[in-house]
């Protein structure tokens, strides 16, 4: 395990107490050798009890800490407030995975362990791409609902990213990422691509973005579905709907 005192790892959780396992936490927290910042979305189930449990059986707030939000703001605010907090604390380094570790705790350490070694980058993203020896299991129709989405996220962003919504990604503190936090999110359910959208394009007048060269996308070896999924079909179509206007505001932008 590499320490890393610099580093938080956010985990927005929303009524998963079904879902949340406390000793994948445990091991997030082991094998990434960040901190685990578990932000509470205004839960109405035992979610918050069962956080609170997690934090006192680590007995370290260094080691694994929370964050409870006085009402459900969603996903998107979870993560962005999470983030936040973690810079404010001194963080180093964030990032972000699902409650339900559909990305496993070790690849969500070498995401880690890339954004260390790769000097000239400061965006790290996992990519859910089936290839010969890795172990990605996606239904057939997440897929290619997800191929769709993607080139239209690509389009918006103006940049070729295959997997804009796995729900992985680190990124080192720079003035970009400050930006891009400081305001909520527009969108809920493509808040990632917005949030991609004000790294790369900046948040101006306040910052520049990042060259492309500052960005990097790496294929996921394990991830599996978990459950099902929190996306409706209208959240879907809301998403879509935030992926135009996210298009149209970069144009506005340039």
């Amino acid at each position: 395990m590499t320490s890393r005192p610099g580093a938080t790892i956010v985990i927005p959780c929303f009524d998963e107490a079904e879902r949340l396992r406390p000793e994948a936490v445990g091991e997030l927290a082991a094998a990434s050798g960040a901190r685990v910042l578990l932000v509470d979305d205004g839960s109405t189930d035992a979610t918050p009890e069962i956080l609170s449990r997690l934090v006192a059986a680590a007995g370290d707030p260094s080691t694994i800490a929370s964050l409870q939000l006085a009402d459900n703001r969603g996903k998107a605010e979870a993560v962005r407030r999470g983030m936040q907090l973690a810079l404010d604390d001194g963080a180093s380094v964030v990032g972000y995975c699902d409650a339900d570790f559909s990305t496993p705790p070790h690849e969500v350490a070498r995401l880690l362990d890339v954004l260390d070694d790769a000097a000239d980058v400061d965006v790290v993203l996992g990519s859910r791409v089936g290839l010969l020896g890795s172990d990605v299991q996606r239904s057939h129709a997440r897929h290619y609902l997800g191929r769709l989405f993607a080139t239209a996220a690509s389009a918006a962003l103006r940049m070729k990213v295959y997997d804009t919504q796995c729900g992985a990604k680190v990124f080192a503190d720079t003035p970009a990422l400050r930006a891009a936090l400081a305001d909520p999110f527009r969108s809920v359910w493509a808040f990632d691509v917005e949030l991609l959208a004000r790294l790369r394009h900046g948040a101006p007048p306040t910052a520049p973005g990042l060259g492309i060269e500052r960005f990097l996308e790496i294929p996921l070896r394990t991830w599996r579905d978990v459950g099902a999924s929190k996306l409706s079909v209208r959240g879907a179509g809301r998403a879509a709907v935030d992926v135009a206007r996210i298009a149209i505001d970069g144009r506005r932008n340039r």
